[in-house]
């Protein structure tokens, strides 16, 4: 924000506020030098207890410090509160910010607004005071100068509402490189998804431009703040749609203060291996929730029925297992069980009545006896030929290869040309040289808990655009946070991807989390009225399901629409990105992917510097002029768009319509569309 037209106040009150800005960025580095370098106490011995001990304190340590580093370009605080007398011990007035500051003393100078003593901030209203006399929100250069303030009184009579104001100067406020948090800006309907319990989980179904991952964001860090223990167990964990999403918001978290959060992909997390690719109807059957009972007959399929016992010999002693006592143990753990301990449990079983007979005939075995039969040539021969060893890839392999194994497996939950879309051409020679796809490692994942339960979990999962997830997808990060919660971001009209899992109560059944609270997020205080009215006209095609989200602000010429014809095409996408560069803030060229590196190419022998989105995860700090694929559009924010060609980017893929939403929606201010094919129905009433 530039210098305040509400700033209510003289200069010498806000020359006062900028010297407590000083000494409270002073008070941060003494902070910060109290920790930094300071002997961390070591714990001696090689007791695995003390060694996990000295782990986790150097862990605190360097956790601690980074959390403490001031970040020049991040305001130190962004609002105050004036209470009634003797409302707050000891205090006042508070001033709240990213993080909690105190001076020498232990008084606090900045109030973390995670605190409960900052919600009054978010929440207060005339009708609802708290006890607060006054909001005073402050605004900021992009390099954190103070600039100015504008007061809210909460008595009195009202003057204009300024709270409107200040909301609508800090989002036009013009934007370039990755997301900015809005930790100023929290709306109420916002605060109550933010600040809710860590159970049971959060779901947020929002509309463009209602802040959504912001919100998500803003939840970790304050769960990070309430229960900074329990979560430190299992860890938090955001996945995102792709890798230049993650750079856009990479620097929220920090800014908060929170600097101990992975932020990955499904891909990175679970799909490492993938080096194949799959025609888009096979990615489709293989996302399909189905597969799940296809993957589990296929490897129960391999637990065969016993056509022999066990004759266990020790010294002259023979000791028989007959056969039907074999069927019957094998009965009693099919599928009782996951397949490895149940294998397992099979020798110990068998081992277990060879150990009766022993007693039988007056003899005392214990428990190293019965493990040494369950170790036995007898044992092992009927456990591999009963309930062999089996590897995930080696089921799956069989699966694409066989197409009677494909077919047993599959009984009805597929059709035939769902099978014949999954069977390999030309199969690998053995599961060990086989080549998989992002779909089939997830397949894997699947079959590799099946087989062996993975230990662990996650004490937080934030899912965002998970719209897009297949339900095998959502199964594999279910199985990462069995006991752990979940906040889970999308849109339903924003769903692009073929495998979607469907409405918000299938994906959290497969998620495992059909307890969550679901919330939705209308009001649009992101995307220009005008910008979200227009894309919402594919609402009726693409989700008929949804309301119509509503937008907050007008923005005068936010929208633009110019038919060309071939010739003049280019020139009025140069134009359009040259007009938008003269003014401040980042700029967007946003075109199907197969046509964006020619309309790069176009924008370079113009004499203009863009960057190409994807390219390397620093692209979007390079310059104020990015060329986006429309496929990593989603999540990003631009101050002006340019669309190029909508009806390519509809034909591009199936889900073309939901793509082109997501296009449509990506800009703050100013939205111009440029096209020589006619617009899709919809948009050309």
């Amino acid at each position: 924000m530039v210098d305040s037209a509400h700033t209510l106040a003289g200069t010498d009150e806000l020359e006062a506020e900028r010297a407590f800005l000083t000494e409270a960025r002073a008070a941060l580095a003494r902070m910060y030098g109290d920790v930094f370098g300071r002997e961390i106490p070591v714990i001696g011995g090689e007791d695995n207890d003390e060694r996990f001990t000295n782990e986790a304190n150097q862990r605190a340590y360097e956790q601690r410090t980074r959390a403490l580093i001031d970040l020049p370009d991040v305001p130190l605080f962004f609002g105050r509160l004036d209470y009634e007398a003797g409302a707050i011990e000891e205090l006042d007035r508070i001033y709240i910010g990213r993080r909690h500051v105190h001076d020498g003393t232990g008084a606090p100078l900045v109030i973390d607004w995670r605190a409960p003593v900052s919600v009054p901030f978010y929440r207060a209203t005339r009708s609802d005071r708290q006890q607060v006399l006054l909001r005073r929100r402050y605004g900021f250069s992009d390099h954190a100068e103070l600039t100015g303030f504008e007061d809210e009184p909460l008595i009195g009579t009202v003057v204009a509402d300024q709270a409107d104001a200040f909301l609508r100067a800090e989002i036009e406020r013009p934007r370039t490189g990755p997301m900015r948090d809005i930790v100023a800006t929290i709306q109420p309907e916002q605060d109550d998804l933010v600040r809710a319990p860590l159970h049971p989980s959060v779901c947020v179904q929002g509309a463009p431009g209602t802040g959504k991952t912001a919100v998500g964001l803003h939840r970790v860090a304050y769960l990070l703040y309430t229960e900074r223990e329990r979560l430190s167990r299992g860890g938090v964990v955001i996945v995102g749609p792709n890798r230049s999403f993650l750079s856009y918001i990479r620097k929220v978290l920090p800014a908060l203060g929170e600097v101990d959060v992975r932020q990955t992909t499904i891909d990175e997390w679970i799909s490492q291996a993938a080096v194949a690719a799959d025609e888009p109807e096979a990615a489709r059957v293989k996302g399909d929730a189905r597969m799940a009972t296809v993957l589990h007959r296929a490897l129960w399929s391999y637990v065969g029925t016993p056509t022999a016992g066990v004759l266990y010999s020790k010294g002259s002693r023979r000791y028989r297992v007959h056969e039907d006592e074999v069927r019957e143990i094998v009965s009693s753990l099919r599928e009782s069980t996951r397949y490895a301990p149940g294998r397992n449990a099979l020798a110990q079983r068998i081992a277990h009545v060879v150990l009766v007979r022993m007693e039988e005939r007056a003899e005392s075995p214990d428990d190293r006896v019965q493990n040494a039969v369950a170790r036995s040539k007898p044992v092992r021969e009927v456990q591999d030929a009963v309930w062999p060893r089996v590897f995930p890839q080696q089921v799956l392999h069989r699966l694409f290869s066989d197409a009677d194994f494909l077919a047993q497996a599959a009984g009805d939950e597929l059709t035939e040309d769902e099978r014949a879309a999954l069977l390999w051409t030309k199969p690998a020679r053995s599961w060990k040289s086989a080549k998989w796809s992002a779909a089939d490692t997830v397949l894997l994942d699947e079959l590799e808990d099946s087989i062996e339960r993975s230990s662990g979990s996650l004490g937080h999962l934030v899912l965002d655009e998970a719209q897009d997830l297949s339900a095998m997808q959502l199964r594999a990060l279910g199985r990462r946070c069995r006991t752990g919660s979940a906040t889970v971001l999308g849109d339903l009209a924003q769903a692009t991807t073929a495998w979607a899992a469907g409405s918000w109560d299938r994906v959290l059944g497969h998620l495992e989390k059909s307890d969550a609270v679901v919330a939705e997020l209308d009001r649009g205080f992101r995307v220009p009225a005008q910008i979200i009215d227009f894309a919402a006209k594919l609402l009726p095609d693409i989700a008929p399901t949804l309301g119509v989200p509503t937008g907050v602000r007008t923005v005068e010429a936010a929208l633009s629409v110019i038919e060309a014809d071939e010739r003049s095409f280019v020139d009025k996408l140069v134009d359009a990105c040259k007009t938008d560069l003269g003014g401040e803030g980042s700029v967007a060229l946003i075109a199907a992917d197969d046509q964006v590196s020619e309309l790069m190419d176009a924008l370079v022998a113009a004499g203009l510097e863009p960057a190409l989105l994807g390219a390397g995860e620093e692209e979007m700090d390079a310059t104020r002029l990015v060329c986006v694929p429309a496929s990593l559009a989603k999540g990003l924010e631009f101050d002006a768009v340019v669309v190029a060609e909508p009806a390519r980017i509809v034909a591009a893929e199936p889900r073309g319509l939901h793509r082109l939403y997501v296009v449509l929606t990506r800009a703050v201010s100013r939205l111009h569309i440029i096209h020589t094919e006619p617009l899709p129905a919809a948009l050309s009433q």
